[in-house]
């Protein structure tokens, strides 16, 4: 394991400057260049002190055996629910997407189909309309939004979907894990 390398890249998550970590550490810009070209070692305190600003622990920091999330997911990777009386089914595209900041989601409605009505949140909410039109109640107004566009609101007042036509709709909805 390349320990420097491993250093960098953590402050560089963090958008952080070697001098900017040196300043948080009590070290000077040079001494952090050597670390993360491995041409000094620190000792266990100034080390624990820089993961500790760099926000991790030793275990992670060294945890090699961790499975790595993946990046390309299938249709099979999807867990889908039904709703007939309200005529809908959505697909959670990513497994484990409610433990996450965002949370893709396919969404088909029947004609005439609805989907739940949410209350404010400090959710943001972006949709792509993939096919049909829907119409997006957001507090009092109303959005009717076709093929091809697209919608985007911070949800601070209840919203819903809804399929008005008599053909059916999908759209893709990704939405911000942020609730009051």
């Amino acid at each position: 394991m390349e320990i420097g390398k491993k250093l960098k890249d953590l402050r560089l998550q963090k958008k952080l400057t070697q001098e900017e970590l040196g300043e948080r550490t009590d070290l000077t810009k040079g001494y952090i260049s050597q670390l993360e070209n491995n041409l000094s070692s620190p000792s266990m305190e100034t080390f624990f002190d820089i993961l500790e600003v760099l926000g991790t622990t030793p275990k992670d920091f060294f945890d090699n055996d961790r499975v790595s999330q993946p990046i390309v997911y299938t249709k099979q990777d999807g867990t889908v629910f039904e709703d007939r009386e309200k005529g809908y089914s959505m697909t959670w595209m990513i497994p484990d997407s409610n433990n996450k900041d965002l949370e893709p989601i396919m969404l088909s409605l029947n004609a005439n189909g609805e989907y739940k009505q949410f209350a404010p949140s400090l959710s943001e909410t972006f949709g792509y309309i993939l096919n049909g039109t829907i119409e997006l109640q957001l507090g009092e107004r109303m959005y009717s939004i076709k093929k091809g566009e697209s919608f985007y609101f911070e949800a601070t007042e209840s919203h819903q979907i809804r399929n008005t036509s008599v053909r059916p709709a999908k759209l893709l909805l990704v939405v911000t894990d942020s609730y009051l």
